[in-house]
């Protein structure tokens, strides 16, 4: 194999790549990049064995031919060489070793056998579609954040995708929970997803596929099965295994008759609760909210550290209520906002409350009180 790559192509192929590599496996192989040369374009292939990430890149293809090498290497070596620099990757097939040219440097990397590489067995896919990059963006983004880090509930360890039924019909959604808050996003149902099974797609997943949803003009080709889902752009196509497991029925946590509404500036209820929980105890980071009409008062009271109290103006009509939350829950929640309001809905000290953007019913948010 012989190539001749621009630098800074192949870095954003290399580093797509090495992020999926696992810094530290039993198998030396899926430390590697597979690297393909054919016609006029080199494709860097990398897996961990539950996700697997194939981008293409426009190359100079002098000899064609398929090699594997160090991911993180290749990436670091890529990332050093200057801006604008011509990269040549060159290997015979016999040595074992790749050689990597540019301008004055020259590195020559160890290579171990291409078959030995392992492809992930290509799905069924039941169901195809397109949708978006900035739907599929919205959707994963204001949702991963309420996922669940605990190994034991290995099926909240992701977010669920699934057709639902929303209030003018069926729709695309994600949802995320990890028991003490729950993110619930819609979005037009894309032509063709109508049969497409429930899938739980892992976080680790999420995190890869966010990098092919920069571009706001992208389609992404989404295809899903019972087992697994893959999200494609004319370069980059992104597999992956889902969670093997069931999601829970969390419409029945999202509360429905929660009867006190209060309406307040987000971005100046993040800060305000920022600032109050700068003296909370790093263990419960327990703030206190009391409404009154038109008025929130916040504050914190951990013996060791000190007091703070701050007061918001807020549209509120509703009785006295005195409720506390986790200050990280409520500014994840609150750093969701897109529009300058959000809206709370209370039931009382002891349930669970529902946030939503403005009059806007398709990004809901249930974080739940705990004891102040």
């Amino acid at each position: 194999m012989k190539i001749s790559i621009e630098r800074g192509t192949l870095l954003k192929a290399v580093s797509q790549a090495q992020s999926v590599v696992e810094r530290r496996n039993t198998i030396p192989i899926l430390a590697n990049v597979l690297i393909e040369a054919e016609g006029d374009t080199a494709s860097f292939r990398a897996t961990d064995l539950d996700i697997e990430v194939v981008d293409k890149a426009p190359a100079v293809v002098e000899r064609a031919g398929a090699t594997t090498v160090s991911a993180v290497t290749l990436h670091e070596i890529v990332r050093k060489l200057p801006d604008g620099a011509l990269v040549k990757l060159s290997d015979d097939g016999a040595s074992g070793r790749l050689t990597v040219e540019a301008g004055r440097s020259n590195f020559t990397l160890a290579t171990l056998p291409k078959e030995d590489f392992p492809v992930m067995a290509s799905a069924e896919y039941t169901s195809n579609f397109a949708a978006p990059a900035p739907v599929l963006r919205r959707l994963f983004d204001k949702s991963k954040f309420a996922i669940s880090t605990e190994e034991t509930r290995y099926y909240l360890n992701g977010v669920y995708m699934h057709v639902a039924d929303g209030e003018g019909g069926k729709v695309l959604r994600c949802v995320a929970t990890d028991g003490h808050r729950l993110a619930r996003i819609d979005a037009d149902l894309p032509p063709g997803a109508e049969t497409m099974p429930g899938v739980i797609v892992p976080r680790k997943t999420v995190g890869e596929m966010r990098k092919l949803l920069d571009d706001d003009e992208a389609q992404i080709a989404v295809s899903v099965s019972e087992t697994k889902v893959r999200f494609a752009t004319p370069e980059i196509t992104l597999t992956s295994k889902v969670i093997d497991g069931t999601f829970p029925d969390y419409a029945r946590v999202i509360p429905v008759g929660n009867p006190r509404k209060m309406e307040v500036d987000a971005n100046e209820f993040a800060k305000a609760v920022d600032r109050v929980a700068t003296v909370s105890s790093e263990r419960s980071r327990a703030v206190k909210l009391a409404l009154d009409e038109d008025r929130l008062v916040l504050s914190v009271n951990a013996p060791d550290s000190g007091a703070a109290v701050e007061e918001l103006p807020v549209a509120y009509g509703d009785e006295k209520l005195e409720i506390g939350f986790n200050a990280k829950y409520l500014l994840e929640i609150a750093s969701q906002v897109d529009r300058e309001n959000a809206v709370f809905m209370f039931n009382s000290s002891g349930d669970p409350t529902l946030m939503r953007e403005g009059s806007d019913t398709s990004a809901v948010y249930v974080v739940m009180p705990m004891r102040v």
